[in-house]
């Protein structure tokens, strides 16, 4: 009896812990197949205004490319 109950209640995990990762799955593909992208207001710059050289704009981009497999995208860069 001990092991029936054990049985039914891993399954019964199993079974909710599948359908979390599943609906956030679904979720996750709605979400970026219908949602708008957003359009950057200014592409890349400081947070003091100052305009941050292309040099370094580049490296940062390429750097974000490589990390994310080229799906991120840079649309601001702050100094902290």
């Amino acid at each position: 009896m001990a092991w029936m109950l054990m049985v039914v209640g891993m399954v019964t995990v199993f079974v909710g812990l599948a359908l979390v990762v599943l609906s956030g799955r679904l979720l996750t593909n709605l979400v970026n197949k219908y949602a708008p992208e957003e359009v950057p207001v200014n592409k890349v710059g400081l947070a003091g205004g100052g305009a941050i050289d292309d040099v370094k704009r580049t490296a940062i981009e390429k750097v974000i490319a490589t990390i994310t497999g080229g799906k991120g995208k840079v649309t601001k860069i702050e100094k902290k």
